[in-house]
């Protein structure tokens, strides 16, 4: 009986890492023709995550006109639309198909919009702002040049 009872637990716990390791880590993806990997999303999924990096393109804006005129407090606005607070609205279907490097550079583009917000509401100093800006911007550069969206298309 034992030798059943560890034999069952040890095949869990295998099924348990391996929906982890797809869950967490690998997501499902596809490597593109021109060489990025392609995240094949239902339309909806896609039409989310497009909208979320939207979202962060008029905080960007935003965020370099505040600072133009030298406007702390817009930035703060600006920054937290699209904080970490912005990113609960993402269901666990969706987060099963992302790698794991795509989804640290969303959590991580999250935190830093945050940082920002902090940095501009305590210290006031724009030129700060733009320069967190810049460093931010590079996870915007590195996602886009290495994965692709594509929705997934139903034959009819």
């Amino acid at each position: 009986m034992c030798k059943l009872c560890w034999s069952s637990l040890l095949i869990a716990c295998l099924a348990v890492g391996a929906m982890a390791y797809k869950f967490i880590i690998a997501g499902e993806t596809l490597t593109a023709e021109d060489g990025r990997q392609q995240l094949l999303l239902e339309p909806g999924e896609r039409d989310l995550v497009l909208t979320e990096m939207r979202m962060f393109l008029t905080s960007v804006q935003e965020i370099i006109h505040a600072a133009n005129e030298n406007d702390a407090e817009k930035i703060v606005k600006a920054a937290r639309t699209v904080g970490r607070a912005a990113q609960q609205a993402v269901p666990g279907s969706l987060m099963k198909k992302l790698p794991l490097e795509f989804k640290q550079l969303g959590f991580d583009t999250h935190a830093k919009f945050d940082q920002i917000a902090l940095d501009a509401e305590q210290f006031g100093d724009t030129a700060v702002s733009l320069k967190q800006l810049a460093t931010l911007m590079q996870n915007c550069v590195g996602c886009h040049a290495g994965y692709r969206i594509d929705a997934i298309q139903f034959s009819k």
